[in-house]
């Protein structure tokens, strides 16, 4: 390696972030970020790494899509069966990261997991594209395999079972929310004295915004 990892830096200097910039709310303030992040043309604003943890509290981490966010929180699809879907079943708790480091900005959002109706589920998985939704009848996602070849055999045969692509969702496939305890928006600031902002929900609903020393 020509240059030493211990070496790799950046200094953050496009903007600042204080108290009196953002909104009361962390929902509307993620939605004016996240309207940032879609008007810059990032590659994919919608990734979010999500970390969960099993009972005993090992912890995965890996990155999914953002499909939804509203009031209620924030919404993702996968399979059911996967690593995340068996730890969620086992310990509801989990966290997202946004990094859109184009604009020298991460959002962590952190809180309690369920999963969407199953009308909810319906409505997005028939609206994906036929080979997402091919994909998701034939993987159980995360188990062994011995070959890629059982997948593309798996796919043949799926494809010539349902040529009119009405294709149902399979129950273990669907949505999930995590309903948010907390936010925090982060800032990049020259000399690593970043601006990092924490919402906390108290107990009587309302939001507290703190500063965090970064």
């Amino acid at each position: 390696m020509d240059r030493s990892i211990a070496d790799l830096r950046r200094d953050y200097t496009l903007r600042g972030l204080s108290e009196t910039d953002v909104d009361s709310d962390p929902f509307k303030q993620f939605r004016v970020w996240f309207s940032d992040a879609l008007a810059a043309n990032l590659i994919e604003p919608n990734a979010m790494t999500l970390a969960t943890a099993t009972r005993d509290g090992k912890p995965s981490a890996r990155t999914v899509l953002l499909k939804g966010f509203d009031e209620r929180g924030v919404v993702f699809y996968t399979n059911y069966e996967s690593r995340k879907g068996q730890e969620l079943a086992e310990n509801p708790w989990a966290a997202l990261v946004f990094l859109w480091a184009e604009l020298e900005r991460q959002v962590r959002i952190e809180g309690w997991v369920e999963k969407c109706s199953a009308v909810e589920s319906d409505t997005y998985f028939h609206s994906r594209p036929l080979g997402s939704r091919l994909s998701a009848c034939i993987s159980r996602q995360s188990q062994v395999i011995s070959s890629r070849e059982i997948l593309e055999h798996r796919l043949e045969e799926l494809m010539a079972e349902n040529a009119n692509g009405d294709i149902p969702r399979p129950p273990y496939w669907g949505g999930y929310r995590l309903n948010p305890t907390s936010f925090e928006f982060w800032q990049g600031r020259p000399s690593r004295l970043h601006d990092r902002l924490r919402y906390r929900l108290l107990n009587d609903g309302n939001w507290l915004i703190e500063r965090l020393s970064p």
